[in-house]
């Protein structure tokens, strides 16, 4: 599956590049299989993390250039450790064993090949954990398709409904219209959230949002969609832990955290749609304090 990389189409970009001869696609990827880290994670939502931790693997590189990302060393400088497939599958083994609720794969678009290959591999060999797909929103239908009967979980962000947004704060065009067009095949593949005896999350849709300062009405506009165009059951997970980092530290209008102000509206509005299923993040002031140290070593 892996030789499809000599015309990746993986994401929205499509940008054909060889990537088997060593050509860079625009999410900054090769051939290689690339991780910064492998942990089980504690400051998922309750129903990912639970008591045991969620079994992340944060994979390098990303196709947004998000200014404001707050893993921006992996995604963005590359920090990361080449591995091979058959490692990746000896990794999600050792999340298993090590009692992770489930297996969260975290910014995994431009590997995807690497992963099917790499579950494949796992399974054969016991792996039975709920599989995690944590994307940030912008996917290729073919490529979700895919991943049907792979992923057990889909955890896709929405992030923006302005183009103007889109374009300024992640280099990205038509981001609302791609994501919302790969959130409904997620959805049509594993319905909303289903959980077990302990209220873990086992399959389902869960979307989320992060509010940026001063874009209240770009939230509204998310919200007010996914109200009006996913069923009832859908889950959501607004979350409000943003803080400057990156080149947002230079933006004026994101170079400060969410006001009490801007979160009560958000919160509101929120409850005024009966969107029912879900988390809504409080508003805390160490936001800084969830973000992992990128220092995979195996």
């Amino acid at each position: 599956m892996i030789e499809k990389l000599s015309s990746c189409q993986l994401c929205p970009h499509n940008c054909g590049v060889n990537r088997l001869e060593g050509k860079i696609g625009r999410c900054g990827c090769d051939d290689k299989l690339t991780i910064a880290l492998a942990s089980l994670h504690h400051y998922e939502e309750p129903c990912i993390s639970g008591t045991c931790g969620s079994g992340t693997v944060f994979f390098s590189n990303c196709n947004l250039r998000c200014q404001y990302c707050q893993n921006y060393e992996i995604s963005q400088l590359q920090k990361g450790k080449e591995i091979s497939v058959p490692h990746l599958a000896d990794i999600f083994l050792k999340q298993q064993k090590n009692g992770a609720h489930n297996l969260n794969l975290v910014t995994p678009t431009s590997y995807v090949y690497h992963i099917i290959e790499a579950l494949d591999i796992a399974k054969k060999q016991g792996l039975c954990l709920p599989v995690i797909y944590n994307t940030n929103g912008y996917e290729n239908l073919q490529t979700i398709q895919l991943l049907k009967g792979y992923v057990d979980v889909y955890l896709p962000d929405l992030k923006y409904y302005s183009e103007e947004i889109a374009q300024k704060y992640s280099k990205i065009d038509h981001y609302f219209e791609i994501a919302t067009k790969a959130i409904l095949e997620m959805y049509n593949q594993v319905g909303g959230l289903q959980f077990n005896e302990e209220g873990m999350v086992q399959k389902g849709v869960m979307i989320r949002h992060l509010v940026l300062p001063n874009h209240i009405l770009n939230t509204k506009h998310i919200l007010k969609w996914i109200k009006d165009n996913l069923p009832q059951d859908i889950s959501l997970s607004v979350m409000a832990q943003y803080f400057p980092t990156y080149k947002a530290k230079e933006d004026p209008l994101l170079n400060r955290k969410l006001t009490q102000k801007e979160y009560k509206q958000v919160e509101q509005y929120l409850y005024s749609l009966n969107l029912e299923n879900g988390y809504i993040q409080e508003l805390g002031s160490h936001e800084e304090e969830y973000v992992p140290e990128f220092n995979f070593s195996e």
